[in-house]
């Protein structure tokens, strides 16, 4: 009963946020299992492009490091808005959302190779926690029941927040950047005088995920909380 329960709440999670998740759970338990290491991968442009091994362009952004408090973090973080992003302003478009993902992901390990960074999950989360605050600035956050600000100043708490734990600060900024990359793109820039919508979904993925009608029995979750998370929990402005 409690397996039908747990799989019925697990595939109510949209797909991108299902899929990406749970890749990101998988490869941390095969590394804690020992069945794999870190050492196969993480991001190393010699052995991408001389070795031909082309999955580390991928499972640098699945480990997030051992089973811990720092793991727990991102994995609530990521799940968190990876899912209001999806159930948000993507909603019915899953196809826009994964062109997301492969253009962040692109620009993104463009920047890694010149900031030496080897694992590249936490920057990505930072890119949709980012994206998803600027697409909600009248959002009130409450971040660990401490601190009261408006969502646009998220990703900046939270590279404080990272700061204090001693890691580096270069990790949330390539976040903030591609994030700031991305929503300026698709959101700010189509608007301006003499500016045009550069970023286009290839029809390829529309044709791969976009179905014609919605399911009129899914019922997403409330965007301001996904899966009950209290940590960075918001509550909109007159709501």
């Amino acid at each position: 009963m409690a397996y039908q329960t747990f799989q019925q709440e697990y595939l109510q999670i949209p797909l991108v946020t299902r899929a990406y998740t749970t890749a990101c759970v998988l490869t941390t338990a095969a590394v804690q299992l020992e069945l794999i290491t870190p050492f196969q991968l993480y991001f190393n442009p010699d052995l991408i492009f001389r070795n031909y091994q082309v999955w580390r362009l991928i499972t640098n952004f699945l480990f997030f490091g051992p089973v811990g408090f720092n793991f727990l973090f991102n994995m609530i973080f990521l799940y968190r808005y990876c899912r209001m992003l999806e159930e948000g302003s993507f909603r019915g478009r899953t196809a826009d959302f994964v062109f997301m993902f492969l253009f962040s992901g692109l620009l993104m390990t463009v920047f890694g190779m010149f900031v030496s960074l080897v694992f590249l999950g936490q920057a990505f989360t930072i890119m949709l926690v980012y994206v998803w605050s600027r697409r909600n600035p009248s959002v009130r956050m409450n971040f660990f029941g401490l601190l009261n600000f408006q969502a646009p100043f998220l990703p900046w708490v939270l590279m404080g927040f990272s700061l204090l734990l001693g890691n580096s600060i270069i990790v949330d900024l390539l976040g903030i950047a591609v994030g700031h990359i991305y929503f300026f793109l698709e959101d700010v820039f189509p608007d301006q005088p003499g500016g045009g919508r550069w970023l286009k979904t290839p029809g390829v993925l529309k044709a791969l995920f976009d179905t014609p009608e919605e399911d009129g029995n899914y019922n997403p979750l409330p965007e301001e909380r996904p899966g009950g998370f209290p940590w960075g929990e918001g509550q909109r402005l007159g709501g």
